[in-house]
């Protein structure tokens, strides 16, 4: 498993120690199966927008209810290794709720990172009150056309 793997307590005191040193903890979350160019380029502009990169990983119980009963195609701990190598990722976290509201609310980061299929708009009505009562900076960011899980999947199967 990763050295980067913490609880949402553990990042909770790290982002107060950020909040006192005027650092930013950048937070993004999603399932990511397969990680693909498309990921790796996503999580290289979240870091870019603070002084580190907490990723909340889907447990596999989420990752069924969202993507369906074939998914996840890696388990969790899998998953969370191979982000724990990339060098952009600071920090990790597995999360098994279907939504992120409550992991928000306890760590409060600075910033909030979502990829491009989302607006600020279309984010689940939960966490975006969470992300305004914490006071996270909310950043939408390009997809990589064509890199995507599912059409990786689809294209595979084909």
């Amino acid at each position: 498993m990763s050295p980067k793997l913490q609880t949402p307590q553990q990042l909770a005191a790290l982002r107060d120690e950020f909040a006192v040193q005027g650092r930013r903890l950048v937070f993004t979350n999603g399932c990511f199966d397969l990680l693909h160019v498309g990921h790796v380029r996503y999580l290289q502009a979240a870091r870019a927008l603070g002084d580190a990169l907490l990723v909340a990983v889907n447990g596999d119980a989420s990752v069924r209810a969202l993507k369906g009963p074939t998914r996840p195609i890696n388990s969790e701990d899998d998953r969370a290794e191979v982000l724990g190598a990339l060098a952009c990722v600071d920090y990790l976290t597995i999360f098994h709720d279907p939504r992120v509201t409550e992991l928000l609310q306890t760590i409060r980061p600075q910033v909030y990172a979502k990829g491009g299929d989302y607006t600020v708009e279309s984010l689940d009505p939960g966490e975006h009150e969470a992300l305004k009562a914490v006071g996270a900076e909310i950043r939408i960011l390009p997809l990589v056309p064509g890199k995507s899980t599912t059409s990786f999947i689809q294209k595979w199967q084909n």
